[in-house]
């Protein structure tokens, strides 16, 4: 390159490609990244952000590389700048000849650089001989301007030398330590050669540092690997724009790095790596906001683990300097590592003070901290040090909660010996150690019930399928590797680290599970990685959970609880989670040590899947002619990535060849494989004993259920204090200790009718072969638009029927299939709530809270005597199954009863081939269980003694209204929903309808049109959606909507008038509901505006149950984050990020509704404390309690006697108390000098207004048959 021809153009480009011209041969100078155009030289059109991206990744590099790097970096500044000196001098040229620059080796000294270059000399003898001749006035401005540039860069090199020697000093640290630890294991172990401290000086691996354990040797080099890719993503964490608007998606994957579980398997040299990444953070202010205490908190325990007190330290400064307060986890990291390296007495003794100015305890670290036995040991042996009289307090220390609704119930005057299960203790203990197993494997096999007869193409397809799966798993394990291998070396950030957790065969497990259960109509992208990126979560968290250490002191625990359940041990008065504390103050570990680990985040879990799909659709492909005769022969993908549009939104969609849906079907294969976690558990579930802990053995398991990345409300348990938990923690574990078993007779028969098509009537789904068949593509050419809209209309909706279709068959198999394979068993159902408390059982498939086929074919485990009213109870209760007598009183349903007990017998005989009188009432698979329950019992020499398992209901009468009146003290409403004692039960949906009525005949009378209209159409069935529904919330628009519906399935009326109708009958029904609930609407008005207040003060609703159960609603503003991909990118919408403003509408809207079912799961939740006091087995079905029939009179007096104690207390008052409390008290301060803003005040006068109450009494509650029956 002797000469160059540089256009002017280049000059508006500053000196970025000249510094890329005059490099001289075989510089090294690092190049730009790939889409990038930044050198090192100077810059001068480029925008302010840009510019700075450049500068901080330049900063960057050249803290990585050192002294060697800052030499490159002077040494191409030198070039540039003789460049830049002839530049300027004909800077009033248009085209510029350069001869080539010979750049002489780098000196000491800026003076001595200069006269290398030739640019001192030349400006001091003024040489004629000079390239570039010296003319006028030119030569002072561009004197002025190199002289500039001389103190730009003198400036910027003293910079990089102060970041140089911070870099090296942290270095040194670093291998002092690495020094230090290898010594250590040179004479511990005496094996590793005297050339092994030099290898380790100069940074190559030694044999001590990687010989651990075999283990270790083999999953070394993909955590080097890892590690590369990580010092590598430095550059690009500083990347973002200070403000934090830039790269966030970047940001949030890169934080999650700290929490990766690769570093826990990685080996003590690795550590060393990682506070770089944090360095790198911490030394941009930009870029410190990312940094959090968990991160810390992760390098301090790896720090912690190898005694380095030092770095500790440092660690500890610039959690300081960064504004952010130890936790127990940091301290407790601390006084490991004092304990480890046997401290001084006064640095212990300083770090202890600082703990209690941080207002921390002692204590809780051992209650809190999640230590295992040898950090439990040398956190001891610190503060043993300095107090040695200290040892960790009793669990049983805990406080109890005393709230007025429960003082009664942990009274331990009368205690209750709690009720054992009907097994033994061996059996239960077999049975733990089969739900280990069966959670430990992630996945359970089990027979589908669909019966099919098999042909020869059958097998012939099972064949061919099991041929390729073999070919798939091959495939899919080679793709993967490379996928690893690419990945390990690429210069950006990515989830490699993500990637090392499992073994790549179990990762292919997985996605060969994903293409399975993959629907034959697709599934979204967007769910299918979620879903994906999940699974390679709850595998790498149950891996965590199987070290031995942990998996025997889980054993330990829970095979000592099992002594409070079985029936041959002594009975207890504990309750379960009292229990488990109690071998808690014995453990070695602390239960929180099974959580640990934080849950990845949505941009990690997205990344994840994606590129495990990614895998899948590249790797797996199929011959194109398994089902058609072409001769030639090729592999086509299996997976498709296609797009649709729901609404207007373009989703992309995952979905199978046809071809491979038919192979499937072809098969005909007669097993289902299930995630462990969506089974019923076959042995007690671990009892809740914190936010953090309870439910399934290893699964991992929310207390509060919500939508992915909300965190506010996990954040809320863990702030409340323990004691104000207990009781919501009692009534859960209560709930899932209910043991259940399988109805065979029914079962069976519902299986048989399932294999024979199915049965509408039933509500039994058919199979997908009676599904109908898409109309006729063929169409004449002259065809008319709109018979090519109606064919398209006819095809839409041919192919929607057959999704649903799909969709309810699957569902109807799945939990036919699982009870099948439980028919001999018995299982439990593990509960947790949503964020109002309402209680849920964790297995969504098969459980009581299912449709009527399934508590059809459910029975409590543990039978009780039918006594002297229990053969009455389950009467009546058929009765209420039948919907025939819902207006009758008792005794009238009982008499009914009697009258058709020769229709109940035929049909409990022949259910099928009878007069089959069950199939023609509102649930018949409860009713043919009930009618086989009563035959059983009648033919029984002693029906009181008859031994039954039934659970018999006793529902509540529109219970949102129930609490309302209550509430509001309305006499007219209560007596409209039962409160009130009556002798038949008041029906408020047909009170509603005659109010409707009575007003619509008077606006006929006046010349209404739309009054005359719908004279004989309004009904109770019109209207009763709407008042079910206005309690939660429903507006004016939702009742429209429901009362088109119901008008458009009369046949009769008017098609014409159905709009105008449905407004008219709407606002009749509000307004109807406003004369027999005027307290009701009161109430759900004054909690609409105080929400719209407490919103639009930029603030999320919240309170507090009268059980101490804290709530936040969860209704935030969009935010999306992009999630780049090969096949598309992912837009995930997150609307619960509480760092977002709190959506207003929904906010106001949702607070009556989410208020009132916080009180119904507060009355169930008593109710089934209390029922326990008394013995009883109970569980719920939100306002629908159960029992056994010989309880049932005794389940409806507690109901009744907790409805009035959580009543009686002011809750209204006390929920004004708190959001005044909560959300006024920074404007209620007594400066008088500040004036109060006319929002203030406004917010300030609705949340006190509380509304007045009526005159209801409710000790009247206590006498009403039909509040709840």
């Amino acid at each position: 390159m002797s000469v160059l021809r540089l256009r002017a153009s280049l000059l508006s480009r500053g000196t970025a490609g000249l510094g890329r011209a005059l490099r001289p041969e075989g510089s090294s100078c690092p190049g730009p990244e790939k889409g990038a155009s930044w050198t090192w030289g100077r810059r001068y059109s480029v925008n302010a952000p840009e510019q700075d991206r450049r500068r901080d990744a330049g900063q960057v590099e050249l803290l990585e590389d050192g002294e060697t790097e800052a030499n490159r970096l002077t040494q191409a500044h030198s070039a540039v700048l003789e460049a830049r000196v002839r530049q300027l001098q004909n800077e009033y040229v248009s085209e510029v000849t350069i001869n080539r620059v010979e750049v002489a080796p780098l000196r000491t000294g800026n003076q001595k650089d200069l006269q290398a270059l030739g640019l001192v000399e030349d400006r001091a003898r003024g040489d004629a001989s000079s390239v570039f001749p010296v003319v006028g006035k030119t030569q002072s401005r561009w004197v002025e301007k190199l002289t500039q540039e001389k103190s730009d860069l003198l400036k910027r090199q003293q910079h990089l030398e102060v970041k140089l020697k911070e870099r090296t000093f942290f270095e040194s640290q670093i291998k002092k330590g690495e020094r230090a630890f290898l010594s250590r294991k040179l004479k511990s172990t005496k094996q590793m050669p005297d050339t092994g401290k030099e290898k380790a000086d100069t940074g190559e691996e030694t044999a001590g540092a990687g010989q651990e354990t075999p283990h270790g040797i083999m999953r070394q080099e993909p955590f080097q690997k890892a590690l590369k890719v990580l010092e590598r993503n430095r550059t690009y964490v500083v990347d973002s724009d200070p403000s934090g608007r830039r790269l966030k998606c970047l940001d949030i994957l890169e934080s999650s790095f700290f929490f990766c579980p690769v570093w826990s398997a990685c080996s003590p040299r690795t550590v060393w790596h990682k506070p770089a990444i944090l360095l790198s953070y911490f030394r941009h202010s930009g870029s410190r906001r990312v940094l959090t205490l968990p991160m810390y908190n992760c390098l301090l325990k790896a720090w912690a683990k190898q005694g380095s007190l030092h770095q500790v330290s440092t660690l500890f400064s610039m959690m300081d300097e960064s504004g952010l307060t130890p936790d127990l986890v940091s301290y407790a990291s601390v006084l490991e590592c004092m304990g480890r390296v046997n401290a001084d007495f006064k640095i212990i003794e300083s770090c202890l003070k600082q703990m209690v100015t941080d207002g921390l305890h002692l204590e809780n670290l051992f209650h809190k901290g999640a230590l295992h036995k040898q950090e439990r040991m040398m956190v001891l042996k610190a503060i043993q040090k300095v107090e040695p009289g200290f040892s960790p307090p009793p669990a049983s220390s805990r406080k109890i909660a005393m709230s007025p609704l429960l003082r009664d119930f942990y009274c331990k005057e009368k205690p209750m010996s709690y009720p054992k299960l009907p097994l033994p203790l061996l059996e239960l203990q077999k049975r733990f150690q089969q739900q280990l197993a069966l959670e430990s494997a992630m996945t359970i096999t089990i027979d589908s019930v669909e019966k099919t007869p098999v042909t020869e193409n059958n097998y012939r397809a099972r064949n061919l399928l099991k041929d390729l799966k073999s070919q798939w798993r091959k495939a899919l394990l080679k793709t993967f590797s490379e996928m690893k291998a690419h990945m390990s070396v690429q210069h950006k950030a990515n989830i490699y680290p993500y990637l090392c957790l499992l073994k790549s065969k179990d990762y292919v497990d997985l996605m060969m599970q994903a293409l399975f259960n993959l629907p034959p109509h697709g599934d979204s992208l967007i769910h299918f990685v979620m879903d994906l990126g999940m699974k390679v979560y709850n595998k790498n968290l149950i891996r965590m959970k199987m070290k031995p250490f942990v998996l025997d002191e889980l054993n330990r625990k829970y095979m000592n609880y099992l002594h409070l359940l079985a029936k041959d041990t002594q009975l207890d008065s504990c309750l379960p989670r009292e229990r488990w504390e109690s071998l808690e103050a014995e453990a070695t570990i602390s239960s929180d040590f099974f959580t640990q680990e934080k849950v990845w985040p949505d941009v990690v879990l997205a990344q994840l899947g994606t590129h495990l799909v990614e895998v899948m659709v590249q790797a797996i492909c199929m011959p194109n002619n398994l089902f058609s005769s072409q001769t030639e022969k090729r592999l086509i993908p299996v997976l498709y990535h296609v797009y649709s549009f729901l609404s207007l939104k373009q989703i992309g969609f995952i979905k199978p060849h046809p071809a491979f849906n038919q192979l499937v079907a072809e098969a005909a294969c007669t097993k289902l494989t299930f995630d462990s976690s969506v089974m019923p558990m076959l042995c007690p579930p671990k009892p809740w004993t914190s936010p953090v802990f309870g439910a399934y053995v290893l699964h991992p398991t929310k207390l509060m259920r919500c939508l992915d990345e909300t965190v506010q409300h996990q954040q809320q348990l863990e702030n409340c204090p323990q004691e104000h938990l207990h009781s919501v923690l009692d009534a859960l574990n209560l709930l899932g200790n209910c043991a259940w078993k399988v109805n065979q007779p029914v079962l069976d028969l519902i299986i048989s009718i399932f294999n024979a098509k199915g049965s509408k009537k039933l509500d039994v789904p058919p199979p997908m072969s009676e599904a109908p068949m898409p109309p006729s593509y063929q169409l004449s050419k002259d065809a008319s638009p709109l018979e090519k809209s109606r064919l398209r209309r006819e095809i839409a909706q041919c192919h929607k029927t057959a999704r649903e279709m799909y969709s309810l068959r699957t569902d109807a198999l799945y939990k036919l299939s699982i009870a099948h394979h439980l028919r001999d068993q018995i299982f439990w159902f593990p509960h947790n709530m949503d964020f109002r408390g309402r209680t849920y059982p964790c297995p969504p498939h098969f459980n009581h809270l299912g449709s009527d086929m399934t508590r059809a074919i459910l029975l409590f485990a543990e039978g009780k005597p039918l006594g002297p009213s229990g053969l009455n109870w389950l009467k009546i209760h058929l009765i209420n199954l039948t919907g025939l007598k819902k207006k009758e009183s008792l005794q009238a349903r009982l008499a009914y009863a009697n009258e058709i007990l020769e229709d109940i017998l035929d049909s409990a005989d022949n259910p099928l081939t009878g007069r089959r009188w069950w199939m023609d009432v509102d649930e018949p698979w409860q009713a043919l269980a009930c009618c086989m329950e009563i035959a059983t019992a009648i033919r029984s020499p002693d029906p009181a003694a008859y031994i039954s398992h039934f659970p018999v209901h006793q529902d509540g009468s529109c219970n949102g209204l129930q609490h309302y009146a209550a509430l509001g003290r309305d006499v007219i409403g209560a007596t409209s929903v039962n409160l009130m004692p009556c002798a038949v039960p008041q029906d408020v949906y047909l009170g509603v309808a005659q109010l409707v009525e009575e007003q619509r005949k008077r606006d006929a009378a006046k010349g209404s049109s739309i009054a005359q209209v719908l004279e004989g159409f309004v009904s109770r069935k019109l209207v009763k959606q709407t008042v079910m529904t206005v309690v939660y919330g429903v507006t004016h628009y939702g009742s429209r909507l429901q009362i088109e519906k119901r008008l458009k399935e009369l046949d009769d009326f008017p098609k014409e008038h159905i709009w105008e109708a449905s407004i008219y009958l709407s606002r009749l029904v509000f307004t109807s509901l406003g004369e027999m609930f005027s307290g009701t609407r009161e109430i759900q008005d004054w909690l609409t505006k105080s929400a719209d207040c407490i919103a639009k003060s930029g603030s999320s609703v919240q309170w507090v149950t009268p059980l101490g159960l804290p709530i936040i609603q969860p209704y935030h503003k969009t935010q999306k984050t992009i999630v780049s991909g090969s096949l598309q990118s992912l837009c995930l919408m997150r609307y619960c990020d509480v760092s977002q403003k709190p959506n207003t509408l929904k906010q106001k809207n949702a607070f009556p509704p989410n208020f009132i079912h916080s009180l119904d799961s507060t009355h169930m939740m008593l109710t089934a404390l209390y029922c326990h006091r008394k013995g009883l087995t109970f569980v719920s079905v939100h306002d629908c309690f159960w029992t056994h029939a010989s309880t049932v009179d005794i389940m409806n007096e507690v109901c009744r006697e907790q409805f009035v104690n959580l009543h009686s207390q002011p809750i209204l008052q006390e929920l004004s108390r708190y959001l005044v409390q909560k959300y006024c008290s920074k404007f209620q301060s007594h400066d008088s000098s500040k004036e109060i803003s006319v929002t203030e005040k406004l917010m300030l006068r609705t949340l006190s207004h509380v509304p007045e109450r009526g005159n209801f009494d409710l000790q009247n509650v206590k006498k009403s048959t039909y509040f709840f029956s």
